[in-house]
């Protein structure tokens, strides 16, 4: 598919006219955000005043977090933040990008079809807008979502761009599919930890995986540069929550769940080394670094696994428990519940439909 004109600037990944290979030098930003549940105007607001104050310092590379409009717990609130194609969110990360003549990044749930989706939206400074779906949705993720199918490659006015999202980036997939092909990552996460309200026990029992979880977590934007050879922004989410965990597949019965988010907003440059770095324990705020655009041979060569770490057998089991509940979820009320909140956005109703319960509190 070609470009698309001004007056419909929205790009699939993969297609644009981008300017030549070679190392050049940008100033870079990401954003860690701290946000409302459902409210997509409030976080809206805090965004744009994290970008602001990102162009403020000089980024012209602006990256934001996955599921900018709203975090995801599995709360039926969620469902109030799923957007047509054609958005308020959207319209305001147009207009940034061309207040401050910079390219900004992040994720939302999108209505499109039949089916809602986790798509980055790559916004230029001209308005055009490369997309990306994300490839598997985690654990209770896939409540709200489904699969995207494209590779996540793009051509910009500033060259070959890529862009990938939390878990992505620990799957040699995503290496497989854009290795060579970009200068520059673009990613975001929303990476949540262990429950803390689950009692002695359980925090004994699960503390390594929970210390080796957040190692992930903090390691991942640099061991997925090492391996594509090219620098990685990463923008995260910060701050505590609770979510409902869902017990088993179909049955509406669900246990409370306390956590927090993990890791930290990144910028890592192409051989994995963190120029500048904000822990989720830190807040919400903003982290800037000159970076390098330019793919180099990766350092580490990419593993012939689904994985790229080793990932140990009860967090293994819990991404597939946690996948097969919330998929019965998606297909019996999550997607028809995204579809409504879609449909009622793009006509500017304030009405909007509460998604059947299958929660027991």
């Amino acid at each position: 598919m070609d470009d698309l004109s001004a007056t419909d600037p929205i790009t699939p990944a993969g297609t644009g006219a981008g300017q030549p290979a070679g190392p050049r030098t940008i100033r870079a930003a990401a954003v860690q955000l701290q946000g409302v549940v459902g409210d997509v105007a409030e976080n809206l607001r805090r965004l744009e005043a994290m970008i602001d104050e990102a162009a403020g310092k000089g980024a012209r590379l602006i990256a934001v977090p996955e599921f900018a409009t709203s975090p995801l717990p599995f709360r039926a609130e969620v469902h109030r933040s799923v957007l047509p194609p054609e958005n308020p969110a959207v319209e305001m990360l147009r207009a940034v990008a061309k207040r401050h003549g910079c390219h900004i990044g992040g994720s939302m749930l999108i209505a499109d079809g039949e089916a809602v989706y986790n798509r980055y939206h790559l916004v230029e400074p001209d308005g055009r807008t490369h997309l990306h779906d994300k490839d598997l949705p985690t654990m209770w993720e896939n409540a709200f979502y489904e699969a995207g199918h494209d590779d996540g490659a793009c051509e910009t006015s500033i060259g070959r761009m890529g862009a990938a999202v939390c878990w992505e980036l620990i799957r040699t997939q995503t290496v497989r599919r854009l290795l060579g092909r970009v200068e520059v990552m673009m990613t975001g996460t929303h990476w949540w930890t262990l429950p803390s309200n689950w009692g002695g026990l359980v925090d004994r029992t699960f503390g390594p995986l929970t210390q080796y979880n957040r190692y992930l977590s903090e390691n991942a934007p640099s061991e997925f540069a090492r391996r594509i050879g090219t620098p990685v922004l990463q923008a995260s989410h910060c701050g505590q929550f609770r979510t409902d965990f869902m017990l088993v597949p179909g049955v509406p019965v669900t246990a409370p769940y306390d956590t927090e988010y993990v890791g930290a907003t990144q910028i890592v440059d192409a051989e994995g080394r963190v120029l500048v770095s904000r822990s989720t324990a830190e807040g919400p705020g903003v982290v800037v670094a000159d970076i390098e655009l330019g793919a180099r041979e990766p350092v580490v060569p990419l593993e012939d696994t689904f994985w790229t770490p080793k990932l140990p057998l009860a967090l293994r089991a819990y991404w597939h428990h946690q996948n097969l509940c919330a998929k019965r979820y998606y297909r019996r009320t999550g997607r028809e519940a995204g579809l409504a909140a879609a449909r009622s956005a793009s006509t500017g109703s304030s009405a909007w439909v509460e998604a059947p319960s299958e929660r027991v509190r």
